[in-house]
């Protein structure tokens, strides 16, 4: 009988084995091979599909999709139309060159899936017809009866049906950094991923043990398959920058085409002028006012934030991702590998005497020990090093040291206790000759320890034990003190048991008892009572230190830090306290966020900052909650369970060490260096981007502005044009340009990261500038045509006077590019005036062009140019520092009256 695919299929972790061998039609032995392959060709292989993908020439045609490129190409085509093809071409060289950026930059949206689908495993080994056989896993079916052992990648949803000491990482889905210990018992219908421990999922690691597992689910209808599917149907969303610059553009574009028109109209029906003429004129306006070299600008101000970012180990994948950081107003960070090192680590030791403090953290077995403050040397303490001993020995993992890093072999836990152990001053290697091993009993999920007979080197033998704290505490009869062994005191490790946990730290006891010098195997019995109980051990994943420092720079930067994990509630509690996350108190679970409707959940995701047993959707669903109330949303993390999320926020970052592809590929930057600290760098050098992408802007709109008003303002008052419309395009496309690309160097400004996040919904250019650019603009008009007026009506030529009507602009305009090195501060200091050699390069490379603009013969020709004199270079001298003193006072006004907004 074939399995029919279905919508809602049974909760198999709740089902006892009797329910899911019925419900799949399978039993021991496995399938059949013709039974196999019939539901295979029901089910389709067990992998994850590919999706279409936009081609790369609709990727670049996309490109031109803007009402500015809208806009110049019409312009473009009109100058075809009228024969001026200098003038067309420079249009559309600047059309395709910023097409051809955007086409380069844009990154590969469903690149998260393809990393998704390396995840899953290769091969399987499975039993068919009887026998074992090992195929690939792409050949496995509902039904399958599959074999895991240490080492294996799971490769298909399993309902596990025998275990037998089976422990499986599972942190690429719940976060969790220790190996779940997994069980053959129902658990309840209702529990998290992470609490059912008969299940093992696809893509995750079998860290320990041996088990048989009957597939559950293939592919698409895996768990991975899931996130998957979840991951292509979330809408990417766009960023502030994007969006500002879409809704600058089109008021921009409207304001230009309307004043064309009526520029055009007044001229033709009005003044009576040529309406080819007219026409001309209204597009020499539209060039004259249309920004050209805004993208390039834009696109080249990121591509310096990203290189800013990569050297402070942030790496960008997508562009407006740099820009975007500078608006964040919530980063939801996942736990494990982000704000933790995802490395257990012993940090407290109880013995009945005393608490002792392990510093350190990972598999290096260095750090130190103390009391109460107090240094404390390893070798001088008889407790530290007994617990070491036994934790070294009742052990079954190997730490290695090799190119320069410590590696790992076997649980986590252990390694733990290895590095605890390493610490103390212990060798492994040795002491396993030293204390040779002659049996153990390995740790089974039935009765919770681990024991191990050692031949001492005084010739005797020692029986160590290790495990679940309430196991081995019933167990012992004594405990050990530097006075000597005294009677067990239950309760006093009651409480220091429950104090760990609350910290949300792993307790495992540590215990030991002679044994006969003639015991060479060890049983149950043997242990089962008269033990010595030697002290606890509290474990846990540690927060990184950096990350503190980080979550504190960055909320006091006015960024709140929300902690999303899929660990339990008591862990993420303690974790976030000692990070400085919340209040301490407020955890909501992933059932609880279930039970809450999304208009309830909008009301109350800013107060909580602590999130467990969050799933992919959970962490969805938070991140539309925040963006719902108008937040900018970053989210970190590194396990596939978070690419969905990653790829739903504003921003998604991504651990590069440890994180998975998938997040990776979902992200829209990736840490280098897994630093949380490095989101706080990335911060402030987007702030950074935003800042000077608004002095960009800032400079460009009155240079843009000017050239527009003039040749209204000569159209109606039926004046020849001070500045024809290949003079237009060298001001835009060389000096206005190149000016501007000195702003997108400017370092970052002392207070960017004492100044609150920026509202997302405050336009581009906020009304509290457009002042300062309608006064530039006027400045920058006054000189350029009253020295054409001068020049004409003395009877000079025509190519003299709009020669010096486009100095007298660009003069302007330089220093004007001073006054835009900072929009609220003064720049009249020897900082503000010279302290930016980008801006000196600039300038001195504009003077030289404009000489060779003036002088060249061959650019006299084809500009329409002459020689002026060294007097004319005077006078627009003279007038630049006028804008110069007149636009610094008006900031001082502005300072002085409070008015920014």
């Amino acid at each position: 009988m074939t399995i029919s695919p279905s919508p809602q299929p049974p909760l198999w972790h709740s089902l006892d084995t009797a329910q899911v061998l019925q419900a799949l039609d399978t039993a021991p032995g496995g399938l059949s091979g013709a039974e196999a392959a019939h539901r295979l060709a029901a089910h389709g292989p067990n992998r994850l599909h590919p999706p279409a993908q936009r081609g790369p020439l609709l990727r670049f045609l996309l490109q031109f999709h803007n009402v500015i490129i809208y806009v110049l190409l019409a312009s473009a085509a009109i100058t075809a139309a009228l024969g001026h093809w200098v003038d067309t071409g420079v249009i559309l060289g600047v059309v395709f060159i910023n097409a051809l950026v955007g086409f380069v930059q844009e990154g590969k949206a469903e690149s998260a899936l393809a990393a998704i689908r390396k995840m899953l495993s290769l091969r399987a080994l499975v039993l068919r017809d009887g026998q074992r056989r090992e195929i690939t896993a792409e050949e496995l079916v509902p039904g399958d009866w599959v074999l895991l052992q240490s080492g294996d990648k799971v490769p298909a949803d399993l309902r596990l049906i025998d275990s037998k000491n089976l422990r499986i990482q599972e942190a690429v889905l719940t976060g969790e950094a220790e190996a779940v210990e997994k069980a053959t018992a129902p658990v309840a219908a209702d529990a998290a991923i992470g609490d059912r421990a008969n299940m093992a999922y696809s893509g995750t690691l079998v860290s320990y043990g041996q088990s048989t597992g009957i597939v559950i689910a293939t592919g698409e209808h895996t768990e991975i398959g899931r996130i998957s599917t979840l991951l292509e149907q979330v809408e990417e969303v766009t960023t502030p920058l994007l969006r500002q610059t879409a809704q600058f553009g089109r008021w921009l574009s409207l304001a230009i085409v309307l004043v064309a028109v009526a520029t055009f109209l007044i001229g033709v029906f009005w003044r009576g002028l040529p309406a080819d003429n007219m026409l001309m004129a209204a597009v020499a306006l539209a060039v004259a006012a249309i920004p050209e070299g805004l993208p390039a600008i834009l696109t080249v101000i990121l591509a310096i934030g990203v290189q800013r970012m990569a050297g402070r180990h942030a790496i960008v994948r997508r562009l407006p991702a740099v820009e975007t950081l500078g608006a964040v107003t919530v980063i939801c960070s996942d736990k494990t590998g982000t704000l933790t090192r995802n490395e257990m680590t012993v940090q407290r030791v109880i013995t009945a005497d005393r608490v002792i403090k392990v510093s350190g953290a990972g598999c290096a077995p260095s750090g130190d020990f103390s009391v109460a403050g107090a240094s404390l040397p390893p070798d001088a303490a008889a407790d530290v090093q007994a617990i070491a001993r036994a934790a070294l020995l009742c052990n079954d993992a190997v730490l290695r040291h090799a190119d320069g890093a410590w590696c790992l072999a076997g649980d986590p836990t252990e390694g733990a206790l290895l590095a605890f152990a390493g610490k103390a001053g212990f060798d492994q290697a040795t002491e396993a000759v030293r204390w040779r091993r002659l049996d153990s009993i390995p740790f089974e999920s039935e009765h919770r320890f681990m024991a191990t007979l050692q031949h001492d080197p005084q010739g005797g033998h020692c029986i160590f034990v290790k495990g679940a704290p309430e196991r081995v505490l019933a167990m012992c009869a004594s405990e050990w003190r530097a006075t000597g062994t005294q009677a067990l005191e239950p309760a006093y490790w009651r409480q220091h048991i429950e104090g760990l946990a609350a910290q949300g730290q792993r307790v495992l006891a540590v215990a030991s008892r002679p044994a006969a010098e003639t015991q060479t195997e060890l049983r149950v019995d043997d242990v089962a009572v008269g033990l010595t109980l030697l002290g606890l051990l509290g474990i846990s994943d540690p927060p990184r230190e950096e990350a503190i420092r980080a979550v504190r720079q960055t909320q006091e930067a006015g960024v709140r830090v929300k902690m999303i994990t899929g660990d339990h509630g008591v862990t993420a509690r303690a974790i976030a306290a000692q990070i400085g996350i919340g209040d301490g108190v407020k955890v909501l679970t992933g059932p609880e966020l279930e039970a809450l409707d999304d208009a309830t959940l909008q009301t109350v995701v800013w107060d909580t900052d602590v999130y467990a047993r969050a799933s992919p959707e959970h962490k969805l669903r938070l991140v539309a909650a925040l963006q719902a109330n108008r937040h900018v949303v970053a989210m970190t993390g590194d396990g596939v369970n978070d690419a969905p999320a990653l790829k739903r926020a504003d921003i998604g970052v991504a651990m590069g060490m440890n994180g998975t592809e998938a997040a990776k590929e979902a992200a829209d930057l990736v840490l280098a260096d897994d630093n949380f600290s490095s989101i706080t760098h990335a911060v402030e050098e987007g702030r950074t981007v935003y800042d000077n992408l608004r002095k960009a802007l800032l400079f460009l709109l009155p240079t843009n502005g000017a050239q527009a008003a003039i040749i209204v303002i000569a159209i109606l008052f039926s004046l020849p044009l001070p500045i024809t419309p290949v003079q237009i395009l060298w001001v835009n496309m060389v000096t206005a340009v190149t000016l501007a690309l000195a702003l997108a160097f400017e370092p970052t400004e002392a207070n960017v990261m004492r100044r609150p996040p920026r509202d997302a919904a405050e336009p581009l250019i906020p009304g509290w500038l457009v002042w300062r650019i309608g006064l530039a603009t006027g400045l920058l008009v006054v000189a350029p045509l009253a020295l054409f007026l001068w020049e004409i009506g003395h009877d000079r030529p025509l190519a003299e006077a709009r020669t010096l009507a486009v100095n007298a602009l660009v003069v302007g305009e330089i220093f004007y590019l001073l006054n835009s090195r900072r929009i609220d501060a003064s720049v009249l200091s020897w900082d503000g005036l010279l302290g930016s050699r980008a801006v000196l390069v600039s300038i001195g490379l504009i003077l030289l062009l404009q000489l060779l603009f003036t002088y060249a013969p061959p650019v006299q020709t084809l500009m329409g140019t002459a020689a002026i004199s060294a007097a004319d270079w005077l006078i627009v001298t003279l007038a630049g520092t006028v804008l110069l003193l007149w636009v610094e006072a008006e900031k001082t006004r502005r300072r002085r009256w409070g008015q920014r907004a």
